[in-house]
């Protein structure tokens, strides 16, 4: 006799629900190559491998390499890009899985990204997942149905070569003669060709943005694609319209009853919608734009074939991105243009080091992200007449002119000329950056005061009686100055405050306009041209509306409170004031037409030099003299370790760099140096939870430096060491990143 299950009685409506039993779902596996190698959206440096997922059969023409899939991943559901297909699997089949959902169906990221993606993450010590998180924007699944709908539609491409050809013929003739080497880059453009070049562009309102319409509208002729990263968005709408000027369009909405997008240029940023930066994206992963401009988030655009890359101002701090693995813009466009056969161009006003270096074939070796490039600058004769006569206006030269208000922060001779250039235009005043920082300089000759050990710069540490610096955390006992030979010191605060005020009592009745991002109103695009007063900070300039519709020009330029140059800390700070100098001054009008531009106020002679002959190859290649004597970038490769002093030590200790290690010295032609400076402490972020605060307190920095030749292995070790130490779950903060903006 069987008893039946007992049932816990129950209220009508308040029974437990009665589950139904499930069916197995019988998966078949795709007939050919049913393996998907798979990178999956997981940062951690240890996990940077592809891992295997089965494809089903129904999925076989959806799940193609480069298109986006979901799958099981540690008990999770991740996002991860199919990077190639494979008829066989070393896992065992009882660990496989198969794809959980193909998303879409669009190749996202095409074979020669993915190369890249692989070339870049080895060259920055990081992995694949750490570029496709930065190169792929978001999935927006509306835009794909649309996109596809657009892609369907092609304009006359031999139409639009055969313009670009004639456009680019039209500014060549104009741009040719008055620069050196110039023709050379037409020619590489124009016939396929690959090389490097370093352009020097003239001052002039526009005028750089002219110089580089002109590469577009040549490479485009030419069938290329063109990649270019700017500064900011406000280089990028400059640049856009320019070309919009010469026929190009902006890719966007059809004008016509039949809908869709369609346009030559496409823009890329961070700043943008999720909605328009993923159809942008779209549009250039399926070929229908050849032409991307954008800030840092363009470096990773999916062109294909020979492409010509550029940056624009290379040594602007935006280029370096932030996140792992920091890699710099212009090493990425420089590596992939090595690897598509392509253009490289490094374009702008101020000359970095780097650029300075890669143009002497004597001494520059070849590395991942570098190598030689083709010098161009402008001819003497050319850059003459359209440069504004720029003066120096220090206390000697006031002297000399017997002005009577020297030591003032705008003196009577530059009040004297603003005040005849307002009677017909518009007068650009640049003021430093809105803030305070803090230095030490010289007692008597108010010369920064530097470390005698690395040159960098020192800095007072509460409690702590003796000046540290920065770089080598070396005490500067007994100092003395190098130029004076002095042995005081003083602490020097700069900073631009109550500006606007001072210059009321000066220039009354003038209208006055402020620029800045620290300002209530912002910074303003552009003004009329009229009389007015603009006070501006370095990037915050206002265009002048000419007339007939194009880009006018300042009347004068002022650069005020040069001697706050002198105190920047950063290993790039005279090249950073000559480039914020160049871009402020390049507004101004021609000295023909009578533009004037005025740097007020103490400065480094060099620095001043460069600016007054607009010669940025002068600092640049005293730049790399002082580097090869003390061992610093980039004559050597460098990177910075940062996060908490035990696992630094380790990372230097297993990267062979440390006493004892096969990279601990640096051969110099001053003789051998410690390969590491530091470490030295750095407080924690300022976005740290106070639960972590406690974990971040002994957290420290050191810059590490070897030849150029071992760069690729410099990061292949510590990319190795950072692994291990996720891993193994060691305690503490563990990040690295190569070819820093600062060393500090």
């Amino acid at each position: 006799m069987t008893i039946p299950d007992a049932e816990q009685p129950a209220f009508e409506g308040l029974e437990p629900r009665r589950r139904r039993k499930r069916t197995a779902v019988k998966r078949q596996r795709a007939e050919h190559q049913p393996i998907a190698r798979v990178v999956l959206d997981v940062q951690a440096a240890h996990l940077g491998q592809t891992f295997d997922y089965l494809v089903q059969d129904k999925q076989d023409t959806q799940a193609v390499p480069g298109t986006l899939v979901r799958v099981r991943f540690g008990g999770r559901r991740v996002n991860g890009i199919i990077w190639e297909r494979a008829e066989r699997s070393e896992t065992p089949d009882s660990s496989l899985r198969y794809l959980e959902q193909v998303l879409g169906g669009e190749i996202l990221v095409p074979a020669r990204l993915r190369d890249d993606i692989t070339l870049i993450a080895q060259a920055y010590g990081g992995t694949r997942a750490n570029i496709v998180r930065l190169a792929v924007p978001p999935r927006v699944a509306r835009v794909e149905h649309e996109q596809r709908l657009a892609a369907s539609f092609s304009g006359d491409a031999g139409a639009r070569q055969t313009m670009c050809a004639q456009r680019a013929d039209d500014l060549g003739e104009r741009l040719i003669p008055d620069y050196e080497n110039l023709r050379m880059l037409g020619e590489t453009l124009s016939t396929g060709g690959k090389g490097a070049f370093v352009v020097d562009a003239m001052p002039g309102a526009g005028h750089w943005a002219l110089l580089f319409a002109w590469m577009v509208l040549r490479a485009l002729a030419a069938g290329r694609g063109v990649v270019a990263v700017m500064p900011s968005m406000r280089a990028v709408d400059d640049a856009v319209r320019q070309l919009g000027s010469l026929g190009l369009r902006l890719f966007g909405p059809r004008a016509s009853q039949q809908g869709g997008y369609m346009g030559d240029i496409a823009v890329l940023g961070a700043s943008m919608s999720p909605a328009e930066r993923y159809r942008s994206y779209l549009a250039v992963a399926c070929g229908q734009v050849r032409c991307v401009i954008g800030t840092r988030a363009a470096m990773y655009a999916p062109i294909d074939g020979n492409a010509m890359f550029v940056i624009v101002d290379d040594t602007a701090y935006q280029q370096a991105d932030g996140m792992a693995p920091y890699a710099n813009a212009r090493g990425v466009l420089r590596l992939r243009a090595k690897a598509h056969d392509g253009v490289f161009v490094a374009l702008g006003n101020a000359r970095s080091p780097l650029s300075q270096w890669e143009t002497d074939g004597g001494h520059v070796a070849e590395s991942p992200v570098s190598g030689y490039s083709t010098s161009i600058q402008p001819l003497p004769a050319a850059l003459k007449e359209r440069s504004p006569w720029i003066r120096w206006l220090n206390r000697e030269e006031l002297t000399r002119l017997a002005d009577p208000t020297i030591g003032s922060r705008v003196p009577h001779t530059a009040v004297a000329v603003l005040s005849r250039a307002l009677k017909t235009g518009p007068v650009l005043l640049s003021i430093p950056q809105d803030g305070i920082a803090q230095t030490l300089s010289c007692a008597a000759c108010h010369r920064q005061a530097r470390c005698g050990k690395c040159t960098g710069p020192l800095e007072m540490v509460p409690g702590v009686s003796q000046p540290r610096c920065r770089w080598c955390a070396a005490a500067a006992v007994n100092w003395t100055c190098p130029h004076c030979h002095g042995d005081r010191m003083r602490v020097v605060r700069v900073g631009a405050a109550g500006t606007v005020q001072e210059l009321r009592g000066l220039f009354r009745n003038i209208p006055m306009v402020v620029s800045s991002p620290h300002q209530p109103q912002g910074v303003i695009a552009d003004i009329a041209d009229a009389p007015m007063l603009v006070v501006a900070t370095p990037g915050a300039e206002p265009r002048v509306r000419a007339d007939d519709g194009g880009v006018g020009a300042y009347r004068a330029v002022a650069i005020l409170d040069a001697w706050t140059s002198l105190y920047s800390p950063g290993i790039d700070a005279r090249i950073d004031a000559l480039d914020s100098w160049m871009r402020a001054i390049q507004w101004c009008a021609p000295r023909s037409t009578g533009g004037q531009a005025m740097l007020i106020g103490e400065a480094d002679p060099l620095v001043a030099q460069s600016l007054m002959t607009w010669n940025a190859r002068l600092l640049a290649s005293k730049e790399l003299e002082e580097r090869a004597q003390t061992g610093l970038p980039p004559v050597f490769a460098s990177a910075c370790v940062w996060g908490s002093r035990p696992a630094v030590r380790t990372m230097l200790q297993g990267a062979g760099l440390l006493a004892g290690g096969d990279w601990a010295l640096l051969d110099t032609q001053f003789g051998p140096m410690p390969a590491v400076l530091g470490p030295v402490p750095i407080p924690p972020p300022r976005t740290v939870d106070a639960r972590e605060l406690e974990t971040m307190a002994d957290r420290v920095k050191a810059v590490v430096r070897v030849p150029q030749s071992k760069r690729a292995e410099l990061a292949e070790r510590l990319h190795r060491e950072s692994a291990r130490h996720v891993a193994s779950r060691e305690p503490g903060e563990l990040r690295f990143q190569l070819d820093p903006k600062d060393l500090i």
